[in-house]
């Protein structure tokens, strides 16, 4: 929370599309996680300004939730610690069903703009949300986004979020599904680790299985720990660097689409 994680009132929020020569912004009083801090704060003061916070937040998600709804969009919030290959995974769905599904991504990250130059190259409109010292995206964040992306009727919206196991868990963005990256480069005790974002997703995708033969990684007790947080998880294994699995996962995607 903002106490604890580095979020405050100096953040500038940029929202640019790749090609564009100008930025949109969001600081001070327009991102409503920005507000004072007390310098000797209280126990209970803490407690009530993380309630405050995500009070705020989950009003703006439903309003994103109720739009994207009306629009019959599939909003996919992509989240997972750094590295786990999110982008990529986010370049192969493009490139593998963008000649029959219309696809829109928001890209979060604290700096850079090089996610989103890679999803742009890749055919598929994208926005790129920096997020300063910010260690999440928030509902608004995604509103403002969405706003700018303006995503057709019937479409996907990816929503992939800054690399962090923590902070995101706890921030709804108005997301149909959310889905957890880790990578067998990562360890096995990471569900139980930061079990909040294993709690509140619905799909675990195991990423990099190419590389299995090379590192001392166990997928099914990773599957094991996940189960003990989530009972109703569910999981896809893939590589997205030799294609392996990504037909369930695009499968997953259609179904979700055609419901």
């Amino acid at each position: 929370m903002c106490g604890t994680c580095g979020c405050g009132e100096e953040d500038h929020i940029t929202f640019t599309k790749p090609g564009e020569n100008h930025t949109h912004s969001m600081h001070g009083a327009e991102h409503h996680h920005h507000h004072s801090h007390d310098h000797q704060p209280t126990h209970s003061h803490e407690i009530q300004l993380e309630i405050d916070v995500l009070s705020k937040n989950n009003l703006s998600a439903e309003r994103n939730r109720g739009y994207l709804e009306a629009l019959n969009i599939i909003g996919i919030n992509l989240v997972s610690s750094p590295g786990s290959g999110k982008t990529s995974l986010l370049e192969a769905t493009i490139n593998d069903m963008k000649a029959h599904q219309k696809m829109y991504i928001i890209e979060g990250d604290q700096q850079t703009m090089h996610d989103a130059n890679r999803i742009h190259q890749a055919g598929a409109p994208v926005i790129q949300v920096n997020t300063g010292n910010g260690c999440h995206l928030d509902a608004d964040m995604v509103n403002h986004a969405i706003k700018q992306l303006k995503p057709e009727a019937g479409s996907l919206l990816f929503i992939e979020n800054v690399g962090n196991l923590v902070c995101p868990s706890l921030f709804d963005l108005g997301e149909s599904k959310r889905v957890v990256v880790i990578s067998v480069t990562e360890g096995e005790d990471k569900p139980i680790k930061y079990p909040t974002m294993f709690e509140t997703s619905q799909l675990c995708i195991i990423n990099k299985i190419d590389l299995l033969p090379y590192v001392d990684f166990d997928v099914e007790q990773t599957k094991k720990y996940a189960l003990q947080v989530n009972p109703d998880m569910h999981f896809i294994e893939l590589s997205v660097k030799t294609g392996e699995g990504m037909a369930e996962w695009e499968k997953w995607l259609d179904q979700l689409i055609e419901k």
